[in-house]
């Protein structure tokens, strides 16, 4: 059942993709939005097809990988040079190009207003996903 499940949201937004003229018109799809307004998710395994739907656009997808690396850099230096007030850095960079990207280019709210744990794990396994070339950079 969850296989299928993930297959349809694979599918349909496939179908929206191919089928919309803009991203605007994506997120004004309600099968998008209702798959993820309701928190239903209970595993990352059940959330992460809907967290890629949720960054169709390229640029998006871009800013959250630059985002993330950034914040990979200062939590390395931090703890390279000892200095914990660097730690500050880690949420204002990390989500502002996420939310850049979200509020800009791919015009929805982030999941991370709904799912925050699933979505700060997510990211990071998207960024994986993008080195390993699984998700489209």
């Amino acid at each position: 059942m969850l296989q299928d499940t993930q297959t349809l949201v694979k599918n349909s937004t496939k179908n929206l993709i191919k089928d919309s003229n803009s991203t605007f018109e994506l997120v004004q799809s309600p099968s998008v939005q209702i798959i993820g307004s309701d928190g239903r998710y209970k595993t990352l395994k059940e959330f992460y097809p809907f967290y890629l739907s949720q960054h169709a656009d390229p640029t998006c997808r871009r800013l959250h990988f630059v985002g993330t690396t950034c914040v990979i850099g200062i939590a390395a230096t931090a703890a390279m040079s000892k200095n914990a007030k660097l730690l500050w850095a880690l949420p204002v960079v990390g989500y502002g190009f996420a939310w850049i990207g979200h509020f800009f280019f791919e015009h929805n709210k982030p999941a991370t207003f709904k799912q925050p744990f699933f979505s700060l794990v997510c990211d990071f396994k998207m960024y994986k996903d993008i080195l390993l070339k699984r998700v489209e950079w």
